[in-house]
C-alpha cells in the first residue's frame, strides 16, 4: 500500500536511533537535510559512540593494567575495567581514555592501609601504628614473608623451638631476666600470666591501678575473664605496702603493679614500688606497659624491665610496639619457672606470634636505633634547623609557611605528662585536610588556627617528602 516506505522505513528508524544514542553521548549531530526530507537524499550513518570503547580483553592487555593485574589481581582490575567502560557509555569518559579511567579507578596497593607521614609530634600515636619499624626490622620482615626455619633446625633437620633467635635476642637485652617469652600484645601477656598463674586465686591490686587501657577495654575485665579474683587493697590516690599485706593469704596467686601508663594522678598520692611489695612472700607481677628495656634520660619516671626485675619483680610484661620501638607483641619476661608455665599453659597456643612479628622483633632487638629511639634522642636545635630550612624554601614557592616551635609526646600509653622540645612548620589551618587526603598522607595537627606540622615525630630523610607534599596543595592538587 505505501510503496515508498517499504525502503525508507527501516533505513530512516537506524539513522534516528544512532543520532539519539550519539546525542545520549554527548557528540554533536550534523544535521541530514538530504537524508530526512525525503527518499531523493541518502541518509548519513552517524556512528555508535558505544562500538568505539575498547573490548575488556583488549584493555587488559594495557601495560598499565598488566602490571595493576600482577599487584591486585585479574577480578579487581576486570571490575574498575567495566566501571571505566560505564561511564563511556554514560558519556563521562571518551572512548580513548577508558584504559587510563580504569587505571585511575584501582587503588595505589592490594592492601587498605596506606602509609602516612606522622607530622602529629606524637612519636607512638596509636591510631597510626604506634611505632615505626627500623629499616632492619622491615627487611627481617620481608625476608622471612616466604618459606622459612621458623620451627625447624636446619643443622639436625628436626624440629627447634619456634623463634628461639628472637627470644634470644630478647633475653640479650634484658640480661636481669631468667627467662622470656612472646604473645601477641602487652594485654595477651597480663592476661596469660593471670591464666596460667591466678586461675581460681586472688590477684592483688591497687584500686589506683584498675585503669581502662583503650578502646572500652579495662584491665579489671580482662583479668576475671581468666577464672581469677581480683582483691582490691587502697585507695585510688594512696595505697601502701602494709595494705597489699593485709590482703595476702593462702589464695593468692600474685600480687599485680601496674603502671597508669596513660594517664597521672598529683597532688596527695602514695603508691607501694616493686621493691617494697617483693619481701611480702608472693610473685610480683610488674605490667610496666609501653616496654622500656632500661632506663632513659629524658624519662626519668618510666618504668623499664631491667629495673623491675633488679628491684625484685618475679615477673614483667610490655608492649613491644611503644617504648621498644619494635612490631605489636606482647613480652613476657622474668622467672624462669613462671615464664616456663605461661609458655606452656593452653592458652599460649591461642595467643603466640607469627613468623613476621618475630623476625621484626629481633631485628629491632639487635639491629640499629629505632626510629623511635632516634626520635627521643633527637637534638632539639636540629630540628628548629629542619624546620626554618622547610619553611624558607615553601616560602620562595608562595606558601605561608613558619617555623615555630613545639612540644612533641611520646603517646601510645608512654610517660604520660612529658614533653619534649621540638620545632614545627606552622602552615595556614585548611592545609590540614587537604594534606590529609594527598597521594602521600600527611598528618599534623591543629593549634591556634594554624596547621603544625610537628618535626619531632618526622624522620629528617622525610623531609623532602614532606615539602613535596605541601607543594601540591598550594599547587592546588591533591
Amino acid at each position: 500500500m505505501f510503496p515508498d516506505s517499504a525502503g525508507a522505513g527501516p533505513e530512516r528508524r537506524t539513522h534516528v536511533e544512532q543520532r539519539g544514542a550519539a546525542e545520549r553521548c554527548g557528540e554533536s549531530v550534523a544535521a541530514d537535510p538530504g537524508g530526512a526530507a525525503g527518499p531523493a537524499g541518502p541518509a548519513h550513518a552517524v556512528p555508535d559512540v558505544r562500538r568505539r570503547i575498547p573490548r575488556t580483553d583488549a584493555l587488559l592487555r594495557d601495560p598499565r593494567l598488566l602490571d595493576a593485574t600482577g599487584r591486585l589481581g585479574p577480578e579487581r582490575v576486570k571490575s574498575a575495567v567495566r566501571r571505566a567502560q560505564q561511564q563511556a557509555r554514560e558519556g563521562a569518559v571518551p572512548p580513548d581514555a577508558v584504559a587510563e579511567a580504569a587505571v585511575a579507578l584501582l587503588p595505589r596497593a592490594a592492601c587498605g592501609l596506606r602509609p602516612v607521614i606522622n607530622a602529629t609530634g606524637v612519636l607512638l600515636h596509636t591510631n597510626l601504628g604506634r611505632a615505626p619499624l627500623s629499616a632492619a626490622a622491615r627487611q627481617a620482615v620481608q625476608d622471612a614473608a616466604g618459606p622459612t626455619d621458623v620451627e625447624l633446625d636446619l643443622t639436625t633437620g628436626v624440629r627447634a623451638r619456634r623463634g628461639r633467635t628472637a627470644l634470644a635476642a630478647l633475653r640479650a637485652r634484658v640480661p636481669s631476666a631468667e627467662a622470656v617469652h612472646v604473645v601477641n600484645n602487652g594485654a595477651a601477656a597480663l592476661v596469660l600470666a593471670a591464666a596460667a598463674l591466678a586461675a581460681g586465686k586472688e590477684i592483688v591490686v591497687s584500686r589506683g591501678e584498675m585503669v581502662e587501657i583503650g578502646d572500652g577495654f579495662r584491665l579489671p575485665d580482662l583479668l576475671v575473664s581468666t577464672g581469677a579474683r581480683l582483691r582490691e587493697v587502697g585507695t585510688t590516690n594512696r595505697t601502701t605496702v602494709q595494705d597489699y599485706a593485709g590482703a595476702i593469704g593462702p589464695e593468692t596467686g600474685f600480687v599485680l603493679k601496674v603502671h597508669p601508663s596513660n594517664f597521672r594522678i598529683t597532688g596527695f598520692t602514695r603508691a607501694a614500688e616493686v621493691g617494697e611489695l617483693a619481701p611480702l612472700g608472693v610473685p610480683v607481677v610488674a605490667d610496666i606497659g609501653s616496654g622500656l628495656p632500661a632506663p632513659h634520660p629524658r624519662l626519668p619516671d618510666e618504668p623499664d624491665a631491667r629495673s623491675q626485675l633488679e628491684a625484685g619483680a618475679s615477673l614483667v610484661t610490655a608492649s613491644g610496639d611503644k617504648l621498644l620501638g619494635g612490631p605489636q607483641c606482647g613480652l613476657v619476661l622474668g622467672r624462669e619457672d613462671l615464664v616456663r608455665a605461661m609458655s606452656r599453659h593452653p592458652l599460649a597456643r591461642a595467643l603466640r606470634v607469627d613468623k613476621l612479628t618475630l623476625a621484626a622483633l629481633e631485628a629491632t632487638l639487635t639491629g640499629p636505633k629505632t626510629p623511635t629511639e632516634q626520635a627521643l634522642d633527637a637534638d632539639p636545635e636540629q630540628l628548629s634547623r629542619r624546620a626554618e630550612l622547610l619553611a624558607t624554601a615553601l616560602r620562595a614557592d608562595g606558601v605561608d609557611a613558619r617555623a615555630v616551635g613545639s612540644r612533641a609526646t611520646v603517646g601510645g600509653g608512654g610517660a604520660p605528662g612529658v614533653t619534649l622540645p621540638s620545632a614545627a612548620l606552622s602552615l595556614p589551618e585548611p592545609y590540614a585536610t587537604a594534606l590529609r587526603e594527598g597521594p602521600v598522607p600527611v598528618v599534623g595537627r591543629l593549634d591556634g588556627g594554624r596547621c603544625l606540622l610537628d618535626l619531632g615525630s618526622v624522620p629528617a630523610e622525610d623531609d623532602r617528602r614532606l615539602a613535596e607534599a605541601v607543594r601540591r596543595v598550594r599547587a592546588g592538587e591533591r
